[in-house]
Parts: structure tokens; C-alpha cells; sequence
């Protein structure tokens, strides 16, 4: 059949969770056996997020092919549990580097370059694409920021288009908006959805659906005055309500009957969903057996959206373990030795997470001496193997001022440097080692036993590695190399010899989680940290009643 579009645009007020929405929806028609995507439009000037701070702009989310993209596509890719690229996320810079590189090629002949049509035909051909593969029944396309937002024309515009380019009964417009609750009034009111869905009939766009975001419930009247104000059936009104976890909001939106008006919207023949592993998911997060602490060392704790793929991570890995994971988010910025004991009492494992800059690094360091020590489960990730590189180098090895070059460029011992490829790379933007790449694992390590496999795949996202002048050395003292990149004999996982798990990766393991596919990685991390909390007895064990639906 021909693709059909879903355009998703939202208003009143950001975080309203169209991503969150978004796949759930494309969970609930994958569900039914057609093939979707999502794809998100960003509207602002940066070509990626690769540059943004954390606090700007939370995770930075990498693809297989080396695309740093908005962290809605982690969300993408838990949900649907399928790869995205380079395609599926688009920004406003990456639109105008494109057109005028093209108008300094002399692709447009002379003509006078504008917003409309070039700008707009640039943003229809990016969404096109993805459609015309043929890899896709559906491509659900997530428009950022809120309707009326200047940034956002062009892209609201470009849709307008692009439903007459395709036809009208090849797409479908869903808007997400706020119905707030006045807790003084007792009332849940409906202008703030008025004026935003008049917004957006003003920019050229009809509503085909609504999705309201409420704390109450949206009674029959309610929900009939937004479809009467608004001009859409009242069965096109969806409430999207609080839940306990994101993972339960494609079974609330079942409950209210989206896909399947969206499925009868497209006149589209699709299988009943199947939702039972999903369900059994969700029972598994909702109802765990176990709690135990796991400490996340880094210095961007007070804005965790800059660490949701790991949090996520431990979702999928305790579900897994029947084992609820309590993150207790540890600033490395005011870390030390006088304190080291107070902020890790009671943790069962300790995870470094990844970063850049030499900010936070002495907390991190003491962190990791607590854990190698104290034989506390202990992830690195990135960084925090090249920490847990440099702490065993000084506090092992007895190689004083050990340090990787980022920080000091005049260390003696360099046990972490700069890439070779990168020591000529001015530009920061897209120009690290990015992507997914190869590596060999060692038999006999926890890696290789996590994995079940000698050979994986990982993404990455660094321009730092250990230097292979010292793995002779750490290795001599404990610290064995047990993954390489076969092309370059890169190092990409070291283990500790005389610890239960001690593991540092150079890769993102939490990029390639999944609620189908949890990554081994943490599964295996997790499982380590509940031995110790029972060896320990710092698990707290749960006496729930299971329920037989969780929601």
C-alpha cells in the first residue's frame, strides 16, 4: 500500500510528551503488523544536538550510522525496537546548511532563494524520503516545540503542503494539547485547547484527532465540548492521563481507542494488537519482587533527561531480574573522600557515567576507588572507563599523575589520549568517533558471558581512548583488556581480575536497550548488584500482590 503520514504537533505548553505519545502509537500499530517509523522535526538552528549543552538539551541520543540526534528517537527505538538513522531526526539547521549549500552549487539556477518553496520543499523532501523506501506502511512525523512558535512555521507550512502532495486520505494530523484542571475551581478547563487548535487553523492545519493531557479524567461533556469547539468528532478526543511509567501509556491509549480510529481514519486493514509481552513488561516494572540502590556518579545529576537512556536501561535490566532499580543520582562535582561513605551507604553497584571535561573527575575517581575496593559492582561507561583507567593506572599500578590528556595535557603517564584520527579536527560538530563499530570479546569475561556471542556491535561517541602503550602494564596488575575493535585494535572493555564486576566499556550499552531487547550489559550489572544486596542484606524484598492486568 502506499505510506500514509501521521503528522504529530503539540500546544499550550512543551513536555506535554509527544514523543512519549508518538511511540506508543507507533507501538500500537507495529502491534498490528504494519511496518512504521517516527520521524522528528527540530526546529531549532543547530544542525545536531551533538554541540548542545546536556542542560539545553538533555541526552544525546547515537544512532548506528553516527547521527547525534534528539533523545525522542531512544524513545523510538525502546518502543518500536527497531534502528533509527540519520533520517529519522531533521533539524532547521541541517535545512538551511543543506539549501544553501545547493544555492552556492548553483542548483537553483539563479532563482531567489526563500523560505517557501525552498525551505519547505526541503523539509517535505526529508519526510518523503523515509516514506518513498518502501521500508514503511506508516511514518509517524513528530513536529518539535508548540504550534505559533515562530521557529515552527516552516515546518506546520510544509505539512499543509505535503497532505495535498500526497493526498488527503494518505495523512492524518493529531494534536496534542492541555486541558489543565483548576484545583480552587474544581474544573478541568478547555480554552488553553481552543486557542491552540485555533492556532493551528490559522497556520493552514485542520486537526484530524486530539489528544488531551489532563491529571482527571475528560468526562462525556467535557470531551463533547472540545469536539463541538474544535471541530472533530468527540470520538476523536483522546484523554492521555498521568501514568506510573512511560510504558504504560500505549495500554492507556488502547483503552481510549486510538489506533484504532487512526486505523479507520487511513482505511487501513491491520491485524488485532498483540500487546502480550508488552503487558508482561509492564507487570514485571509495576510489580517487582526486589529494590535494591544503585549509585550514578556524573556531574549532570540534577538534569537527569541528560542521562534517560541509562535510566531506561535499568528499567529493562530490573524487569528482567524481577527487581525494582533505585537510581541514587550522586553529583562527582561535590564528591570526596570526606563524604564518599554518607553519599554510597547502602548502594549495591556503582555506575560512572559517560561526560566530557575534566569537571567531576576527582568525584568519580573516588567513587570508583570505593568500588574497586569495596568489591561493589561497578559500569563505566565511556568516560568512566577512561576514570576507572586512570584510577587503577595511579592507585595500582603506582603510576603517579596518571591522567588522560583531555584533562592534563603534560601527564606523565597518558594512559588515556586523544585519537589519532582527531588530533587534526578543529570543528566540534559530528566529528568524533560516532556510530556503531565492532568488537572482539575476550572468552572468560563477564562481557562474554553477558553477551552469549564473541563478536558485537556497539555505538559510540568519543574522541579519547587508552593508550595502548599501557595495556601491557595495567594488564600485568589485574586490569585485563577483554574487548577490541578488530579493524584498529582499539580497546573497548576492560574487567578487573580480582573483583566480581568490574567492567569499563568505551561504548554506549544504554543506546541499544530495548523493552524487547534488554541489553545484556546492564542485565548482567544488575544481576551482580542484587548478589551483593542479598550477600549484603541491603535488598529490600517486596510483598506485592501481582496483578493479572497491570493497568
Amino acid at each position: 500500500m502506499e505510506p500514509k503520514y501521521i503528522f504529530v504537533t503539540g500546544g499550550v505548553t512543551s513536555s506535554l510528551g509527544k514523543g512519549i505519545i508518538c511511540s506508543s502509537l507507533g507501538l500500537l500499530l507495529a502491534t498490528r503488523g504494519l511496518r512504521v517509523t517516527i520521524q522528528k522535526l527540530d526546529p531549532y538552528i543547530n544542525v545536531d544536538p551533538g554541540t548542545m549543552n546536556p542542560y539545553e538539551h538533555g541526552e544525546v541520543y547515537v544512532t548506528d550510522d553516527g547521527a547525534e540526534t534528539d533523545l525522542d528517537l531512544g524513545h523510538y527505538e525502546r518502543f518500536l525496537g527497531i534502528p533509527t538513522s540519520q533520517d529519522n531526526n531533521v533539524t532547521t539547521g541541517r535545512i538551511y546548511y543543506d539549501v544553501i549549500t545547493k544555492e552556492r552549487q548553483g542548483a537553483y539556477l539563479g532563482q531567489t532563494v526563500q523560505v517557501i518553496p525552498h525551505i519547505t520543499d526541503e523539509i517535505k523532501a526529508r519526510v518523503k524520503a523515509i516514506g518513498d523506501s518502501g521500508k514503511y506502511d506508516i511514518v509517524i512525523v513528530e513536529i518539535g516545540g508548540t504550534v505559533g512558535d515562530i521557529e515552527g512555521l516552516p515546518y506546520i507550512e510544509a505539512m499543509r503542503q505535503l497532505r495535498y502532495d500526497v493526498g488527503r486520505l494518505n495523512t492524518l494530523s493529531i494534536h496534542l494539547t492541555l486541558v489543565p484542571y483548576l484545583k480552587a475551581a474544581g474544573e478541568l478547563k478547555t480554552k488553553p485547547t481552543q486557542h491552540s487548535v485555533k492556532t493551528i487553523y490559522e497556520l493552514g492545519m485542520q486537526p484530524d484527532m486530539l489528544v488531551c493531557r489532563a491529571e482527571v479524567p475528560l468526562d462525556h461533556g467535557i470531551r463533547r465540548k472540545i469536539a463541538q469547539f474544535c471541530n472533530v468528532e468527540i470520538e476523536d478526543v483522546t484523554a492521555s492521563l498521568d501514568a506510573r511509567s512511560i510504558y504504560e501509556v500505549p495500554l492507556l491509549m488502547k483503552e481510549e481507542g486510538l489506533d484504532q480510529r487512526v486505523i479507520r481514519k487511513l482505511q487501513i486493514q491491520a491485524d488485532e494488537p498483540d500487546l502480550t509481552s508488552w503487558i508482561r513488561f509492564v507487570d514485571a516494572v509495576s510489580h517487582p519482587d526486589h529494590r535494591i540502590r544503585i549509585a550514578l556518579v556524573g556531574k549532570y545529576v540534577d538534569h537527569q533527561d541528560a542521562y534517560m537512556s541509562i535510566v531506561e536501561s535499568f528499567r529493562h535490566a530490573g524487569a528482567v531480574n524481577s527487581c525494582e532499580v533505585e537510581i541514587v543520582w550522586i553529583s562527582s562535582d561535590y564528591l570526596n573522600e570526606e563524604n564518599l561513605e554518607s553519599q554510597l551507604n547502602g548502594v549495591s553497584g556503582v555506575l560512572v557515567a559517560p561526560g566530557f571535561g575534566g569537571r567531576g573527575i576527582d568525584g568519580k575517581l573516588a567513587a570508583i576507588t570505593h568500588a574497586r575496593k569495596q568489591k561493589l559492582p561497578f559500569l563505566g561507561i565511556c568516560l568512566g572507563m577512561q576514570c576507572a583507567v586512570i584510577e587503577y593506572a595511579r592507585n595500582v599500578c603506582g603510576m603517579d599523575g596518571a591522567n588522560s590528556t583531555e584533562f592534563d595535557p603534560e601527564t606523565p603517564h597518558p594512559i588515556v589520549d586523544l585519537m589519532l584520527e582527531q588530533k587534526n579536527i578543529n570543528d566540534k560538530g559530528g566529528t568524533m568517533r560516532l556510530g556503531a563499530y565492532d568488537c572482539s570479546l575476550e572468552e572468560r569475561s563477564h562481557t562474554a558471558r553477558a553477551y552469549g556471542e564473541k563478536l558485537i556491535s556497539e555505538r559510540h561517541r568519543h574522541r579519547y581512548e587508552l593508550n595502548n602503550k599501557y595495556r601491557d602494564e595495567l594488564a600485568s596488575h589485574g586490569l585485563r583488556v577483554t574487548g577490541i575493535n578488530p579493524e584498529r585494535d582499539l580497546v573497548e572493555i576492560v574487567e578487573a581480575e580480582d573483583h566480581p564486576w568490574f567492567v569499563g566499556v568505551q561504548f554506549h550499552p544504554e543506546l541499544k536497550s530495548t523493552v524487547e531487547k534488554p541489553h545484556p550489559l546492564f542485565v548482567n550489572f544488575v544481576a551482580a548488584a542484587l548478589k551483593y544486596a542479598n550477600e549484603n542484606r541491603l535488598v529490600e524484598h517486596l510483598r506485592r500482590e501481582r496483578q493479572e492486568k497491570p493497568v
